[in-house]
């Protein structure tokens, strides 16, 4: 399981590297993010957030089953990159590195993404609704974005001494 580290590390804001090829590393990172992700139940997942200045994503924001369950729809891509999007969606959003807190943003409400799997192929993906801005949120964390970055500097400053007030550091 990795460590995820949360706003304002520094790595955060930082550009991450494309991946050059799919190796067996890559894919131990992809689980590894998969694992981490689950584990603190969230939908998305980028390595900027574990630490590691590289374009890798997992996301799974589960499909409904016919009992009224959730079934998981694992996504572990290398080099993500929206190639087509329409429409507009508003979405009440979270983040693993910021938490406790949540804007809501405007995002394209449908997109494609052209990437790499976990077999080093390039598939192309097409989404909507939750999986889009999910897919938009990840990859604005591959490009050193953050939800935070949006709001004004007083609520930065706010945000910042709440964490330092409840933290046990």
């Amino acid at each position: 399981m990795l460590n995820i580290r949360t706003y304002p590390d520094p790595i955060l804001h930082k550009v991450a590297k494309p991946v050059k090829e799919v190796t067996k590393d890559i894919v131990k990172l992809m689980d590894d993010m998969a694992e981490t992700m689950y584990a603190d139940a969230g939908v998305g997942l980028a390595a900027p957030q574990a630490g590691i200045g590289l374009r890798v994503i997992v996301i799974d924001i589960g499909t409904e089953t016919p009992a009224g369950g959730k079934r998981s729809n694992l996504l572990q891509l290398a080099n993500p990159a929206i190639i087509s999007s329409g429409g507009e969606i508003e979405w009440e959003e979270g983040c693993l590195s910021i938490p406790e807190f949540r804007i809501k943003m405007k995002r394209r409400e449908k997109i494609v993404v052209r990437a790499l799997d976990k077999k080093g192929k390039t598939v192309e993906i097409f989404a909507e609704g939750l999986l889009s801005v999910a897919f938009q949120h990840e990859i604005d964390h591959l490009n050193g974005k953050l939800l935070i970055d949006l709001v004004s500097k007083k609520e930065q400053d706010k945000y910042l001494k709440l964490i330092k007030k409840t933290s046990i550091l």
